[in-house]
């Protein structure tokens, strides 16, 4: 049980990564980014290019690709998503459902549908002694990393001015415009930095999960159940969410597994009916 328990807390790890950054979307823009898991299986393969093109380990990779792509979703946000954002949310919902779908289609095209393999790194092959049981290498440090990288967002978000900013433009942004902050100039780098948490979950997945066209969509929704349990546009909530449905999940696989693939929306069902903002979100919101 402690080892399934284990998986459920390294599978928490993307699912944390990914709702953050999407957490932080929406909560500045109002935008559920359809494109987000596309993003993440951008991150995937970007690692496996930098290795497979150009000879880069997984080191620098880690380091790269999320600023490559976070980059790239700030001058997306400043060419697209801005412009429609004037408008009804139904347009930004489809455009990035429609990017989602060119983005897989692009990689489907040059690298086909089949999995594309990516060694771990040689640093952390093997397996690490954790006293009850041994567990991979590799999984101990995306675990570690993965709680370190959330830990570092909350204290940027929670201990510093910009952090402040940026969390009061996430979940209260009319009382933040009221108090005479400029929220539009910190949408550009915010959407970027989630886009770049999406991709660095990828990276992070290349080695131990399968690096296809496909990988992002198969995760996608499994992320917006996490948002929406956690509380839409909560920061805390999202991450907290992340890790607690990776140990539903598998522990469902474990116990019930004829459950195993609902049991989240199982969870997210019940949430709602008990308190419809989420475990962590705004009650006035829904009001």
């Amino acid at each position: 049980m402690l080892q399934q328990a284990f998986n459920g807390l390294v599978g928490g790890s993307f699912y944390a990564l990914l709702a953050l950054g999407l957490a932080v979307i929406f909560g500045m823009l109002g935008v559920v980014n359809l494109a987000h898991g596309a993003f993440y299986m951008l991150g995937a393969f970007g690692a496996f290019i930098a290795l497979d093109s150009f000879g880069l380990n997984f080191w620098v990779a880690l380091a790269l690709v999320p600023l490559v792509l976070g980059v790239a979703g700030a001058v997306l946000e400043r060419l697209f998503i801005r412009r429609l954002a004037p408008l009804d949310p139904l347009y930004n919902f489809l455009f990035t459902f429609g990017l989602a779908l060119i983005l897989q289609d692009l990689i489907r095209r040059e690298y086909g549908v089949n999995s594309q393999p990516y060694p771990r790194p040689p640093a952390l092959e093997g397996t690490v002694d954790l006293g009850l049981f041994t567990y991979p290498a590799y999984q101990v440090f995306v675990l570690g990393v993965s709680v370190l990288m959330c830990l570092a967002v909350w204290v940027v978000l929670t201990r510093t001015r910009v952090g402040m900013i940026v969390r009061a433009s996430t979940e209260r942004p009319e009382l933040t415009r009221a108090l005479g902050i400029d929220v539009g100039r910190w949408v550009t780098p915010v959407f970027g930095f989630g886009i770049a948490l999406a991709a660095f979950a990828g990276v992070l997945a290349a080695p131990m999960r399968a690096v296809n066209p496909l990988m992002g969509a198969d995760l996608i929704i499994t992320v917006f159940a996490v948002v929406v349990i956690g509380g839409l546009g909560s920061v805390f909530g999202s991450v907290a969410a992340g890790f607690a449905v990776g140990l539903v999940s598998a522990l469902g696989n474990l116990y019930v597994p004829a459950l195993s693939q609902i049991l989240v929306f199982i969870l997210m069902a019940a949430v709602l009916l008990w308190r419809p903002a989420g475990l962590f979100g705004r009650e006035e919101a829904y009001r």
